[in-house]
């Protein structure tokens, strides 16, 4: 069974920086959410408010009064926020001080480590309860450089990169998972930030948190457990970041590491500036094919859109003219599903489409 979670994203729900509590409504295979903390949305349904379609979680003003409605108090509080500066406020330690006392393990992903806080662990001991901090790293004795063993596997792997971070490109790897399960192929997700593996991905490694000489190695080690372990059909590997991003690595890591065979490609066409970096243009979705076609030497064989702040009719047009203008399978996943994608992957490894197998799910 799921352990029960509310998850804590105030004024940020819905926006880029509430990205790990958006990624958990949407999907989440380790934890049953409960609710949703944010003031400016209280009384909403999260589903309804994300998605368009009510799912059952509540968002609630504060702690108090979700412990008030809910029939019992969840197992865990999980920061749902990523904030760019990564670090918590005053406020914030206090609230989460006040889960513990209420008996509640707190998942942690942000770059500050809470069981390096004195104040923290001393808390969570006094009240019995742990602390899960998400992105911290193992001791460098037990990470992985670089082997070269990737380069011996056969297996079909597929990264799916973007233009920008917070762009969609975890969300998509998720449904494009999901959507090959469905078919009846057997799946191996790699997650490479702390949204995916809060949700409960069986592999992965939060990049960002892992010192640069050892991330290609990381990666790999990531891709053969799943290879050796499951022996999947394919591969799918989340990015992060972006690969023309100034301020960001994780993309390198992530294509040195994995050595995909292919990519699919992010991209939010209404999206004028970097989401944390608002002086700064973004890059067009062909020059970012290009970047990544040259630096990883694999194809860019789809694109999925973003359609924030798209009109239904701006979406469906701006699809058309990416097939036309860049001759790539273009969908949005979330709207339209992953059948386009699902047909790239098949014409670019045809020895797949005889493992498909459609699953009856009720």
């Amino acid at each position: 069974m799921k352990e029960t979670a509310i998850v804590y994203c105030e004024n940020k729900f819905g926006t880029m920086d509430g990205k790990t509590a958006n990624g958990l409504v949407r999907s989440s295979r380790k934890f049953e959410i409960l609710g949703v903390i944010d003031s400016t949305k209280v009384g909403q349904d999260a589903g309804e408010f994300l998605l368009g379609k009510k799912n059952g979680i509540p968002i609630f003003k504060n702690l108090d009064q979700a412990l008030g409605k809910l029939n019992h108090v969840p197992n865990q509080f999980i920061y749902g926020i990523a904030p760019s500066e990564a670090f918590l406020k005053e406020d914030e330690r206090n609230l989460l001080f006040q889960a513990m006392e209420h008996g509640m393990n707190i998942v942690n992903p942000l770059h500050e480590f809470f069981t390096d806080d004195v104040k923290f662990v001393e808390h969570a001991k006094n009240n019995h309860v742990t602390i899960h901090d998400v992105r911290k790293p193992a001791q460098k004795k037990d990470m992985h450089l670089f082997s070269g063993r990737i380069l011996n596997i056969t297996t079909p792997v597929i990264a799916v990169l973007g233009t920008d971070s917070a762009i969609g490109k975890r969300t998509t790897a998720v449904l494009l998972e999901d959507a090959l399960l469905e078919r009846g192929l057997n799946v191996a997700f790699i997650a490479t930030g702390q949204t995916g593996l809060i949700q409960g991905a069986k592999y992965g490694v939060a990049i960002d948190a892992i010192p640069s000489q050892f991330m290609t190695g990381e990666i790999e080690n990531q891709v053969m457990k799943a290879y050796e372990n499951d022996k999947p059909d394919i591969i799918i590997v989340e990015g992060q970041g972006a690969l023309s991003h100034p301020a960001y690595i994780s993309s390198c890591g992530i294509i040195r590491g994995s050595r995909p065979g292919a990519v699919i490609i992010q991209h939010a066409p209404k999206r004028e500036f970097l989401g944390d970096f608002s002086y700064m243009k973004m890059p067009t979705v062909q020059s970012e094919i290009e970047l990544i076609e040259n630096f990883s030497k694999s194809k860019v064989i789809a694109i999925t859109i973003n359609h924030e702040n798209m009109t239904d009719a701006e979406l469906v047009k701006t699809i058309s003219d990416y097939e036309i203008d860049l001759q790539l399978p273009t969908t949005d996943a979330l709207k339209f599903g992953c059948d386009k994608l699902i047909e790239s992957i098949f014409e670019a490894y045809p020895a797949l489409r005889s493992k498909e197998k459609l699953v009856v799910v009720n």
